[in-house]
C-alpha cells in the first residue's frame, strides 16, 4: 500500500467525484481510479458506493476514511520528526513551543537571551498536541520545551517523574475574554439564554483548564460550546469576530483589553493562574543548552512578572 492511495482516497470522499478529484490530484481520471481498485484490492473491501450520484463511501469506507487519516497524520508528524533531527546539529538548540507563546512568553524572556548570547535556535513554533511535545521532549526531538502549566495538566506528568528539569519563567492567567459592545455576554449567562463560547480542541493545552474552572463553579453557567480550536490564537481571532466568549491567556489579549476591543467577560472566580515553564533533559548534553539554561536560571532570580487572579496587570516583584 503507498501512501498516495490514502491521499487520492481523502480527497475522493471529499470530493465525490472522480474527475474532480484526480485534476486535484494531478494525474489522469483511468490513473486515479486504477489507485483507487488497487486500494480496494489491498484493503479487500470496496470503499466507494459508485452507484450514487454524488459518490458516497461503503460502510466500510466511513470507517477506513477515518483510520487512513490517522494514518496520513502519524506520517506527516514522523516526517517533520525526521527533518527536525536531520537537519539538527550540535550547536543548535531545538525548540518547541506553541504559537501564542512564541508571541507573548518567548518575546519576552528568552528571545533577548538568546540574541545576547549569540546562540542558535531551531524555533519550531508547533501546532502539536499537547502530550506530543511532552513525547518530543523524551525522545529528543527537540532539546526544550516551553509550556503552560497548570495542576489540571496531567499530560504533562511524565515530565515531573522523568529525568527532567524545569525553570518557571513568569506567571499569566487564563480569563474570560469577549468583544466589547453593548450586548456583550458575560458569565455566568442566564437561564433559558446559553452564552456562545468558544472552546478548545482535545490536542489544546488549555482545554483542561477550562474544564476545571466549569468544574468548580457551584452553580453550572449557562453556555453552549459553538465551535473548538486547537490554539488559543484561533479562539482569539473567533471572539474579536464577535462569534461568542472564550478563554485566552492575558498576556494574548491585554493590548486588546487595555484598548477596550476586548473585555473580560467574568470575574475572578472564571479565572485560573498558569505558569509558564521551560523544560528539558537533564540528561541532555548539548552545552549551548546548557549556557541558555544557566542564562534564563540567572535571569529569573528573583521570580518576576507575577500575575494574580482578579488583578488586571501583572505585579511585578523587585
Amino acid at each position: 500500500m503507498e501512501i498516495r492511495w490514502l491521499k487520492d482516497f481523502e480527497t475522493l470522499a471529499a470530493l465525490k467525484n472522480f474527475s474532480r478529484s484526480a485534476e486535484e490530484c494531478n494525474v489522469s481520471q483511468p490513473a486515479f481510479s486504477r489507485r483507487i481498485r488497487m486500494l480496494e484490492a489491498e484493503i479487500g473491501v470496496e470503499l466507494i458506493n459508485r452507484q450514487t450520484l454524488p459518490l458516497s463511501l461503503t460502510p466500510a469506507g466511513e470507517v477506513f476514511l477515518v483510520q487512513a487519516g490517522k494514518i496520513l497524520r502519524t506520517f506527516a508528524e514522523t516526517v517533520e520528526r525526521c527533518n527536525i533531527v536531520d537537519a539538527a546539529s550540535a550547536d543548535v538548540i531545538r525548540f518547541a513551543t506553541t504559537q501564542s507563546l512564541y508571541l507573548t512568553h518567548y518575546e519576552a524572556h528568552i528571545k533577548g537571551l538568546v540574541d545576547q548570547g549569540g546562540l542558535d535556535i531551531d524555533l519550531n513554533s508547533s501546532t502539536w498536541s499537547a502530550d506530543q511535545f511532552v513525547s518530543a521532549l523524551q525522545q529528543r526531538y527537540c532539546d526544550v520545551i516551553l509550556t503552560y502549566w497548570h495542576p489540571a495538566m496531567d499530560f504533562l506528568a511524565p515530565l515531573e517523574v522523568a529525568k527532567c528539569e524545569y525553570i518557571t519563567l513568569a506567571r499569566d492567567r487564563l480569563v474570560p475574554v469577549v468583544k466589547s459592545g453593548l450586548n456583550a455576554q458575560c458569565l455566568p449567562g442566564t437561564k433559558g439564554n446559553p452564552i456562545s463560547v468558544l472552546g478548545y480542541g482535545a490536542i489544546s493545552t488549555l482545554g483542561v483548564v477550562v474544564e476545571s474552572i466549569m468544574s468548580k463553579q457551584l452553580k453550572p453557567p449557562s453556555v453552549l460550546v459553538v465551535s473548538r480550536n486547537g490554539q488559543a490564537l484561533g479562539v482569539k481571532a473567533m471572539i474579536q469576530q464577535d462569534f461568542g466568549m472564550g478563554w485566552l491567556p492575558y498576556e494574548l489579549c491585554k493590548d486588546e483589553l487595555e484598548a477596550g476591543t476586548l473585555q473580560l467577560a467574568g470575574g475572578p472566580e472564571f479565572e485560573a493562574n498558569l505558569e509558564i515553564r521551560l523544560y528539558k533533559d537533564s540528561e541532555n548534553t548539548n552545552i549551548y543548552l546548557k549556557k541558555l539554561w544557566a542564562s534564563v536560571g540567572k535571569a529569573m532570580r528573583p521570580p518576576r512578572n507575577i500575575v494574580t487572579i482578579g488583578g488586571n496587570k501583572p505585579a511585578r516583584r523587585a
